[in-house]
């Protein structure tokens, strides 16, 4: 009895598989499996407060993002799925402040905007503006802890995008 409940599940299973339009994986995304390409084009950096390297690391964690995560191939122009955005803010505020109203904490919030097209399936589309921060010692200077600041922002910003575009969460 145990064997055909087994058998019956995995019939089952692999009848319900056979008849999906879109494709699963382990990883969380949700592509058609007529979806070959990406294109991933570079973050512009459109932000008051200056950070060199912000573009550039926005943009190579979501290549790296989609090289590990998805069996899609990157392509300079054209890919069935586009994604191109920006970096719209950067900034520093008090995040926490002692009784002598001194700050005890600050946060370092970024803001980056991202369009997503999939030519494939037009009403997947959208534009969409993301935001992500981290917080740090006000002993600290920003110079101090930028860096490791960025790194962890990067990869908030960067997981949001992915499960917005790909993953539709």
């Amino acid at each position: 009895m145990r064997r055909i409940a087994i058998l019956s599940t995995l019939v089952a299973a692999l009848l319900l598989g056979g008849c999906s339009i879109v494709k699963y994986s382990f990883s969380g995304t949700s592509i058609q499996p007529d979806v070959k390409t990406v294109t991933i084009n570079y973050f512009e950096y459109k932000a008051l407060k200056v950070n060199p390297t912000l573009s550039n690391d926005l943009t190579e964690a979501m290549k790296d993002k989609f090289r590990k995560l998805t069996k899609l191939e990157q392509v300079e122009m054209d890919g069935d799925l586009e994604l191109s955005g920006a970096v719209t803010g950067y900034e520093v505020r008090a995040a926490a402040v002692t009784a002598d109203e001194v700050a005890a904490m600050n946060r370092l919030t970024v803001t980056a905007s991202l369009k997503f097209t999939n030519r494939k399936y037009p009403e997947e589309d959208f534009e969409k503006s993301f935001s992500a921060y981290s917080d740090y010692d006000s002993n600290n200077s920003l110079d101090a802890v930028e860096g490791t600041l960025c790194e962890e922002i990067v990869q908030k910003l960067i997981e949001d995008m992915f499960n917005a575009s790909v993953a539709q969460w």
